[in-house]
């Protein structure tokens, strides 16, 4: 199983939905977004989630789906911060340095909102056990 692919894309859809801090935090904001993950040297994500009120209802490899966020990193930062974890620093560090890049998406407004940065780094904590 490659890093975003089809069979991958699906194994992080069941482990989120399975995540309270994840699906309920979420639900709770009636969050819906279409989020797309790969590596900055490809010119599409790898693969994409679709959650609606903070459950994902379709992953899969992308297919020029319209994204609401498109996170792109080297596959080894995305490594590291699989088997390491990342969190709130961490992520603020790797946007301000590039080492994360948000090629859709308002970081900023997402990072602030705790509502919604919470379930951002728990997501990566989910990503890590695909």
């Amino acid at each position: 199983m490659a890093l975003f692919d089809d069979e991958w894309m699906k194994s992080f859809q069941a482990i989120w939905n399975e995540e309270p801090d994840l699906k309920d935090a979420l639900a709770e904001i009636g969050f819906n977004s279409v989020i797309g993950y790969g590596t900055q040297d490809e010119d599409t994500p790898r693969g994409f989630i679709d959650v609606q009120n903070g459950e994902v209802v379709t992953a899969g490899e992308y297919n020029g789906e319209e994204l609401s966020w498109d996170i792109r990193a080297d596959e080894k930062n995305w490594e590291k911060w699989l088997s390491k974890g990342i969190g709130m620093a961490g992520m603020g560090m790797a946007v301000t340095t590039g080492k994360m890049k948000f090629k859709t998406g308002d970081f900023k407004a997402m990072i602030k909102d705790p509502r919604m940065a919470g379930p951002f780094v728990k997501s990566f904590e989910a990503m890590g056990q695909v």
